[in-house]
């Protein structure tokens, strides 16, 4: 099943996640919101639209922005609307 990993803790686990770019997106329910802050960030992508980001949080130790996720996307994304993808040092395995 595909994790996400960080500090030694399962951030995100499903066997229904979607690649888009060479990124892994799990479904929302996947996230473990204990794991999970919201983050003020937000960044815009051409054809996905406006993404928002969380902050990975285990244990104390504080990831930034290392979760990313599209609560509206535009037409082309729809597929991947509220999936959760990781990167900064999140371990992602298939």
């Amino acid at each position: 099943m595909p994790q996400a990993r960080w500090n030694g803790v399962v951030i995100a686990a499903s066997d229904h996640c979607e690649v888009v770019e060479g990124n892994l997106y799990f479904p929302a329910a996947a996230l473990n919101q204990d794991y999970v802050q919201p983050s003020d960030t937000h960044t815009v992508c051409g054809w996905k639209g406006k993404a928002s980001y969380y902050d990975v949080v285990v244990n104390g130790a504080v990831n930034r922005d290392a979760c990313w996720y599209y609560p509206e996307c535009k037409a082309e994304a729809k597929h991947i609307e509220g999936y959760v993808a990781f990167w900064r040092g999140v371990e992602v395995t298939a």
